[in-house]
């Protein structure tokens, strides 16, 4: 019998499709289930910002009722033959404060019981869109807010019982009336933003998510329609040109007045040093100069007559530095989008302006480096560098030119007040310095690499005698060079051999600087200049580093020329993308690529051994030690202790006691990168980037308590055994530079980020995470902009026992103060 073929091929098609299908509904059954689990955390998350609202409300009830305090009796007393304040003035300092009061305690009360009946079907929206509908009382308590302050302390001047007892009321006398009166003011900030934190973790379905959208609606048009106070404009920094002397250099620097840092342009001339300020413009006039010193080169010198009393130079905290690179990266990005999207030159002006004030800002607080000039009547200046390297030319050109003018041609002499004018005003006409800072990266250039550089600095030729050598290697970020490195100190040679690599850092780099030294070994010889650099500076170069040239995977053989001096070395250069790997270990006997489980069930610890020996050695040596953790060791000598680790050999100690501390400081941190999985998990990751986003300071401590606590127990009590370990660090600041924030810009992309084959990292090596991901530069922007908030744990105590046991007493109360600094540095 005839058959056709596609009759019998019908069953087939239709096995296929009932196959199509069962694949299909695996494939949603599968997306559902992804779909609920991320509901699920989501609204977990939304628990935790309603918890950290109430602690908040909780604190803001407890400011009202300080304010609140002294109201009582003085209306009582107003009523009197001998009132304190009259009802008017009480009545204007205290304008609409009970009723702030019954609001936030209504909604309090409202919150509390839902929040401790939790469930994800627990509806506020109603009580957060009542509060929203109460905004006209806030708006009165503004309108009054300036009244109110100049009321309260004109009071306090003239009124001797109103000022004992403002004395006398704990609360007044710690917080100041004008920051307990402005509480209200911030508070309706901080609403809106915790509205944005629910709006975030409420699902769309969710009843509550119309009502939390009325009420940020609400908040947003208040906020608006109140006049922000506009922040002091910065002048931007020009200079002029002189007429009868040729410029030799300029540049933006930091003068050191009365212990207070003041932003100069500083002017080389052929026969003088220039140090003007720029005068603010007014009127429309064109930009000009005051000058506030001069010093003829006959009369300088960089040695003081007399001993110099030691430095106090003040420093500026890591966390408000890094606050300015992340507003200055999310400008230029910001600039970048506005030409792509073809707007108007206007925004574009507007940002460029703000970009400038953030860079002068960041000129005049990032340098710590002395740089001192002597006139020889006994007037000293001291300068702020970011580096030796600058230092140094700078000192160089000035020598230079002191040796090429010779007596009686090169005299001391003075300039009369007109000859002085002329020469502050020609400063505009020949500046060759426009921008601040001098070397960041322009909107045009290239953005500089991100990621990790592998040099090695081979050898040297050139010395005409024998001296005791060593290299350093500076890089730049955000147009500050770094030391980085430090090569061994070769003895009493003139062809030095060093052949060490280091692994390096970028972070947005375009040079790599080189610095040749002649180690002093005198202890009698003292640098007046800086005590704390006795070593002579013999040479120094620097190369541009060439995304293009360094994208190959092979290594790049250079030479930089110095004084007469050639240093050999190669370079490689691994980016984003590249840098993180986490590939387990196929030698699951070793530790490195291990998991940290593993490790310590294998080992019966809490702690793996190798955590313990590098601790326990940079604890005895390494503590004071400059920039430890920061400045790379040598790669051989950390691979050396890699396979001594690996396959547990006994001599291990030996070997890490002969060692340079940067080396031991340098394996630790390469068995934290290498482990599979971060210390703090791949499953809690995006728990921990939602957690730190999070606008209230108290539900963020909650989150991130809760998150820590949910931690694998090896990878909790190692995490909390190495931040023991850095607090003691951190403590020896003074003498190593290492604060705590340094530390967790050092640890914090290591032992939170996963492997970056898992995470949004751009394939551009010269596109930094920060910007590639819009999201995280939210994330940091939002976490400057709060100033960073840290948990103490200070208060916890842990306790080992043969390595076999251990207590942790965590009080849920107590605020974690360092910790979090790890979770926010994975995204800088």
């Amino acid at each position: 019998m005839f058959s056709h073929p596609l009759v019998e091929t019908m069953p087939m098609i239709d096995m296929k499709l009932r196959l199509d299908r069962k694949l299909i509904s695996l494939l949603w059954l599968c997306r559902s289930m992804t779909a609920e689990l991320d509901l699920e955390k989501g609204l977990e998350m939304r628990k935790w910002v309603l918890s950290g609202i109430l602690a908040s409300e909780e604190t803001y009830l407890s400011h009202l009722e300080a304010l609140l305090l002294p109201m009582k009796p003085l209306k009582a007393a107003a009523t009197t033959s001998q009132p304190v304040l009259t009802v008017q003035q009480i009545e204007t300092i205290f304008f609409k404060v009970p009723e702030l009061y019954e609001i936030h305690k209504e909604f309090y009360d409202g919150l509390l019981p839902r929040v401790q009946q939790w469930s994800h079907h627990q509806r506020v929206g109603d009580l957060f869109q009542k509060q929203a509908s109460q905004l006209g009382v806030y708006r009165a308590f503004v309108d009054n807010y300036e009244l109110a302050v100049e009321t309260a302390e004109k009071c306090c001047q003239a009124n001797t019982q109103f000022a004992e007892i403002s004395e006398v009321i704990p609360a007044w006398s710690v917080c100041s009336k004008k920051t307990l009166l402005y509480k209200p003011v911030d508070r309706v900030t901080r609403s809106t933003l915790v509205l944005h934190d629910l709006l975030k973790h409420t699902p769309s379905s969710h009843p509550d998510h119309p009502l939390l959208q009325d009420a940020l609606r609400i908040s947003q048009n208040f906020l608006s329609s109140i006049n922000e106070e506009s922040t002091p404009r910065r002048q931007s920094m020009t200079v002029k040109k002189g007429e009868n002397r040729q410029l030799l250099k300029d540049s933006f620097m930091v003068e050191l007045v009365e212990g207070a840092r003041k932003l100069r342009h500083v002017f080389l001339f052929t026969d003088l040093l220039l140090c003007a300020k720029l005068k603010k413009q007014i009127g429309g006039k064109s930009q000009q100069y005051d000058c506030k010193w001069y010093i003829p080169l006959s009369d300088l010198t960089f040695q003081a007559a007399e001993e110099t009393e030691p430095l106090s130079i003040p420093q500026v905290p890591d966390e408000e530095l890094d606050a300015i690179k992340i507003k200055i990266s999310s400008l230029r990005s910001e600039i970048q989008r506005e030409k792509r999207a073809n707007k108007g030159s206007k925004v574009i002006d507007r940002l460029r302006k703000k970009l400038s004030e953030q860079e002068s800002l960041l000129l005049l607080t990032s340098p710590t480096m002395a740089l001192r000039v002597h006139n020889r009547n006994g007037k000293s200046y001291m300068f702020l560098i970011s580096s030796d390297y600058e230092r140094a030319e700078w000192k160089d050109m000035i020598r230079e030119q002191q040796k090429k003018c010779t007596w009686p041609c090169f005299k001391t002499f003075s300039l009369t007040s007109m000859e002085l004018q002329m020469l502050t005003n020609s400063c505009v006409k020949l500046q060759t310095v426009h921008h601040i800072p001098l070397t960041i990266n322009k909107e045009d250039e290239s953005p500089g690499l991100h990621g990790f550089l592998n040099v090695i600095i081979h050898s040297a030729s050139g010395l005409k005698q024998s001296l005791n050598l060593y290299c350093t290697l500076e890089v730049d970020s955000f147009g500050f060079f770094v030391n980085k490195a430090k090569t061994r100190v070769y003895r009493y040679t003139t062809e030095p051999k060093w052949n060490e690599e280091f692994e390096i850092e970028l972070e947005g780099s375009q040079t790599l600087r080189l610095l040749c030294y002649e180690k002093s070994y005198n202890k009698s010889k003292t640098n007046k200049e800086d005590v704390e650099s006795t070593d002579r500076i013999i040479g120094k170069g620097q190369i541009p580093l060439d995304p293009q040239m360094l994208q190959g995977k092979d290594w790049q053989r250079t030479v930089i020329p110095m004084n007469g001096i050639e240093v050999k070395l190669s370079m490689k250069f691994t980016s984003r993308e590249f840098s993180l790997k986490r590939m387990p270990s196929c030698k699951q006997a070793g530790v490195f690529g291990v998991k940290i489980s593993t490790v310590t069930k294998r080992e019966r610890s809490k702690v793996p051994y190798i955590v313990r020996q590098c601790l326990e050695e940079i604890e005895r040596r390494g503590m004071e030690e400059v920039g430890i953790y920061r400045v790379s060791g040598v790669a051989t000598d950390i691979q050396a202790l890699k396979n001594a680790f690996d396959t547990n050999n006994k001599d291990v100690s030996v070997m890490m006691s002969e060692m340079d501390v940067n080396a031991i400081a340098g394996t630790l941190k390469l068995y934290f990168r290498e482990l599979p999985e971060p210390l703090f998990t791949d499953e809690l990751y995006p728990n921990f980037t939602g957690g730190i986003a999070l606008s209230d300071s108290v539900a963020k401590e909650s989150c991130m308590l809760n998150l820590l606590l949910s931690l694998p127990e090896p990878n909790l009590v190692t995490f909390l055994f190495l931040l023991d370990h850095l607090k003691r660090v951190a403590e020896k600041e003074s003498i190593n530079k290492m604060s705590l924030h340094n530390l967790a810009t050092v640890f914090g992309p290591t032992l939170l980020r996963p492997a970056e084959k898992d995470s949004k990292i751009p394939t551009n090596p010269t596109q930094p995470i920060t910007m590639g991901d819009s999201w995280s530069l939210e994330v940091m922007s939002q976490i400057c902009t709060d100033n960073v908030i840290r948990y103490n744990i200070t208060g916890n105590s842990l306790y080992f026992q043969g390595d076999r046991t251990y207590h942790l007493i965590v009080e849920k109360k107590k605020r974690f103060q360092c910790w979090t600094s790890f979770v926010l540095v994975t995204f800088n």
